[in-house]
Formats: structure tokens, sequence, C-alpha cells
């Protein structure tokens, strides 16, 4: 879309909330320019996994209403390749939890609980179900392309507040994740840091995701050249350099989990910080300048699961501030 601008935005943050509702303005006619310190695939949002599925995300109910609109988007995005979204089938496993309803179930595909026998020892159940997987560096790229071919713009700077970087425009969108602890002055903005390991895929197809192993957080997720696994979710921890300890706990644990991993060619070591809060944050607020603000940060663990129930629920505060 290049029609007419209605009104000229700023977009804080060019992970995948960030790209995502700068789409999504631009897409109600809104002048969008994406501001941000690093490029996309430096952000968090490239080192996930990015199975859909909530996870570190409050309260259940709006998640729910997001996840779901998100789900049906990327169900069409999965019919482009260029997207690198596609539909995958995949279990998850639990070992504590009685095998209920999960109160995500309708909001997935092909859902069913699993068969004793298709359980690993120390399970006591499962679920089998089908939810879209990103491969974010391609995912983000066309993300990317898309703003940019419907004539939104991306500007590599330091922000050291909404303020200035709200400095002519109509309205300012937050979508800067951990770093909204600084920048929105939230102190319940706390990073969740997640490591993974990227390996040559073994031939595996099918996502596995193992909350409860006794172990520490495991999660599998085949993708068309790797794999992704994971993982990490260390609670105020910043760092974000690899820890090879820690790299070596998930491999074995993955291994475990599924032996054809063992010995798989380890192709690159990441690390991100998740941006946890008590709640998402996704409602308006004007700065002291008086320019409106739409926040939309603390997603926990489900940034792609969410973004764009949240990108589209951002662009429409955007646009009745305005109005």
């Amino acid at each position: 879309m290049r029609g007419r601008v209605v009104a000229r935005a700023v977009v804080v943050g060019c992970g995948v909330a960030g790209l995502s509702a700068a789409i999504a303005l631009r897409e109600r006619g809104f002048g969008v320019r994406v501001v941000a310190r690093e490029p996309p695939e430096r952000t968090t949002s490239a080192v996930a996994a990015a199975v859909w599925y909530p996870y570190r995300a409050y309260p259940e109910e709006r998640v729910l209403s997001w996840g779901a609109r998100t789900f049906e988007v990327f169900r069409g995005l999965a019919a482009d390749p260029r997207t690198g979204v596609r539909l995958g089938e995949g279990v998850e496993l639990l070992r504590r939890s009685a095998p209920g309803e999960p109160w995500w179930r309708e909001a997935v595909s092909g859902f069913r609980r699993c068969r004793e026998e298709e359980l690993p020892p120390g399970c006591r159940g499962g679920y089998r179900f089908v939810a879209p997987v990103a491969e974010m560096p391609a995912y983000l790229a066309y993300l990317l392309d898309r703003l940019r071919g419907a004539g939104g713009t991306l500007e590599l700077r330091e922000v050291s507040s909404l303020e200035e970087a709200g400095e002519g425009a109509d309205v300012v969108v937050n979508c800067s994740g951990v770093w909204a602890r600084e920048l929105a002055r939230d102190p319940s903005v706390f990073p969740i840091r997640g490591q993974i390991l990227r390996v040559a895929n073994p031939g595996l197809e099918r996502f596995v995701l193992d909350e409860e192993n006794p172990a520490g957080l495991t999660y599998i997720v085949p993708r068309s050249g790797d794999c992704v696994l994971g993982g990490t979710a260390e609670e105020g921890r910043w760092s974000t350099e690899p820890d090879p300890a820690t790299a070596e706990a998930i491999l074995r644990r993955c291994s475990a989990l599924e032996p054809r991993l063992r010995g798989a060619r380890v192709l690159e070591h990441r690390a991100g910080l998740r941006p946890g809060r008590p709640e998402v944050r996704l409602e308006l607020e004007e700065l002291p300048g008086g320019t409106p603000c739409v926040h939309n940060y603390g997603h926990g663990g489900s940034g792609v699961t969410l973004s764009w129930g949240c990108a589209e629920e951002a662009a429409a505060l955007a646009g009745a501030a305005l109005s």
C-alpha cells in the first residue's frame, strides 16, 4: 500500500513485534518509520525457535485471543514459501501435569492426546497438534521486505527515550521488548534469557516441546536446513553470551529425547532475552510532550505467537488515538 498517508507513526524496535506492528500501521494508511538500535537479524526474535505456542505470556484470555488471530494469519502465510512459515506437526510432553484440556487447545489444528506407546519414559501424557513454525531468518527478512515494499522505512540508531524517538511523529508505537524497562520506565519488565543451538538436521520433521523435563527446559524444532535445540528460561539474567556448559547440557537433553541428534554437527550457539512481564502491556498512553504512545511489549516467550494479534490491536489503538 502506498496510498494517502493519514498520519505519521514511529515504531520503536524491529523484532517480530515491531515489524508486524509497522506493517499493520502501514496497511491502515499510516506513514511508518521504524527506529531500532540493531537490525532484525540481531534481535531476540532472530534467536527464537518460533513454534506457535503461548509461553510465559499473560493474561491467558487475552493471550488466547491474540494467539488465535496470529495463528490465522500464519495459516495464510504458510501458503507462500517466501515467508519462511510452514504448518508442522509436533508434540508437547507432560511429565508432571495431568493430561487434561490445555487452555490454548481451540487455537490449534489437529489436536489429540498422545497414545501411551507414543510417549517416552517418564511422561504421564502429551498432546499432538499442528502449529505454525517460522524460520526466523527468512521470516524477518520477509517482514522487512514487505514493510519497505509498502513504503515503510527502517532507521538504525540509538534511541534515548520514547519522546526523542517520536519527534515529528503523530503517534509512537513502543515495541522495544526487554528494553522497555528503560525506555518506558517500567520496572516490571525483566529478561528471561534463552540459549539455543542450531544443528544440522538429521532428518527430523516433528517438533517436540518438553517443558517439564526434570533436567531442564527442552525443545527440538526442525527447520528446512537445520534444527533449533533449546533451551533455557533464566529470569533476571542479562547476558547474551552463549555458555558452553549450558550448550552441552541442551544437546545432551535433546539427544536423550531424540537419539538421531547424537553427533549432529553444531552450526551455531546463540542467546537472547525474552521480555518478561506479569502481563503483556498493550495499551495507549500520552507521553510527557503530548504525543500518543501505544505500548506493545512484555510478550515473554510468545513474541512470534502473539505478533499479528497484538500488531493489529496496536494499530487500531493508534488510529483511535488520532481520531
